[in-house]
């Protein structure tokens, strides 16, 4: 199994319109297009749709190490609203502690515009993850 496979069951973040895009060593690029679905009453994209791009993010980036981590603390700080095409998230583990990693994911537009940062701190658990 891949990432972008171990992912999918990600039902959330699928349904939202989430997409992995790569993982690396402490990294992953997610995106998601912002569709009139995702709008709030005011015209702009719903937080929680943006704070679910930015988790599956930061999930694949801690789990890149094949250990199952889950998230214990987090938060996103909103900076400039997003009412239509793609969004993506760039996660970096900033800490890659053996039980408990933090990272950041920077949310931006299609023209490299910051849109949120978000932080999340995670807990590693002993199992292990059966991933190619």
């Amino acid at each position: 199994m891949t990432f972008k496979e171990f992912f999918k069951g990600d039902r959330f973040a699928v349904l939202a319109g989430c997409e992995l895009l790569e993982v690396g060593n402490g990294t992953a690029r997610a995106r998601m297009l912002v569709t009139r679905d995702h709008l709030n009453g005011g015209g702009t994209c719903q937080g929680g749709a943006l704070f679910t791009l930015a988790d599956l993010a930061f999930a694949a980036a801690v789990n890149s190490h094949k250990q199952l981590t889950v998230t214990t603390s987090s938060n996103i700080t909103y900076v400039r609203p997003v009412t239509e095409g793609y969004v993506y998230a760039e996660a970096t583990e900033v800490v890659d502690h053996k039980r408990m990693p933090f990272a950041e994911v920077r949310l931006t537009d299609e023209q490299g515009n910051l849109l949120a940062i978000f932080t999340a701190s995670g807990y590693r658990k002993q199992q292990m993850l059966d991933i190619d």
